[in-house]
């Protein structure tokens, strides 16, 4: 009498989670430009056709690959709402997770940044999947600096993602501890103009 393992009992993961997955990976690691959807097809184990089923092209997959890039950050921002009781401790949140995830092995920046750093034309859809993101993100941070009686919640939220930004850069240039701490730093500057 044969048994049946684990493995052949467990369904298949669906092919479109697999492409998706597959494409997340390579698309964060290596650039999406730098992936072709050859490779992405060879790795999700999918035929030509499977991959053309579910995604019409190789753009459209970068359009979705960072929308559940953005739904993560969207998550992400809404858990902090449960966990923390005041606006500052929500920010303070964000940055403990961005200074996490700078010194974090196999960081490559932000995903937003490096996608748009490939596609220049505002109208693509990929840079109004990374526009939409930032919109969102940034009246985040700045309803957080509202929340926290900031006298300019708009520029602490510029000078948030100047700091960001730059400590993403920074981290995955090669030096991610510095990135870390001057991203402290500058935060902190902006917490203290609000008086926090």
């Amino acid at each position: 009498m044969t048994t049946l393992t684990a493995e052949a009992v467990r369904p298949a993961t669906h092919a479109k989670v697999r492409i998706l997955a597959t494409a997340d990976r390579l698309f964060y690691t290596e650039g999406v430009h730098t992936v072709g959807v050859d490779r992405i097809i060879s790795e999700s184990k999918v035929t030509k056709a499977t991959f053309y089923k579910y995604y019409r092209s190789k753009d459209a997959l970068i359009v979705v690959y960072l929308q559940g890039r953005d739904r993560l950050a969207r998550d992400f921002l809404a858990s902090l709402d449960t966990r923390y009781d005041t606006p500052e401790q929500r920010l303070r949140g964000v940055v403990n997770e961005i200074s996490a995830q700078v010194i974090r092995e196999g960081f490559h920046g932000c995903p937003f940044i490096n996608a748009a750093a490939q596609f220049t034309d505002p109208a693509h859809p990929v840079r109004q999947a990374v526009s939409a993101h930032r919109d969102w993100y940034g009246r985040s941070i700045e309803d957080m600096f509202r929340g926290m009686g900031h006298a300019r919640p708009g520029d602490a939220a510029d000078d948030f993602f100047l700091a960001r930004d730059g400590a993403f850069a920074g981290a995955n240039l090669g030096d991610p501890i510095g990135a870390h701490t001057a991203l402290l730093r500058a935060i902190q500057r902006v917490l203290d103009e609000s008086g926090a």
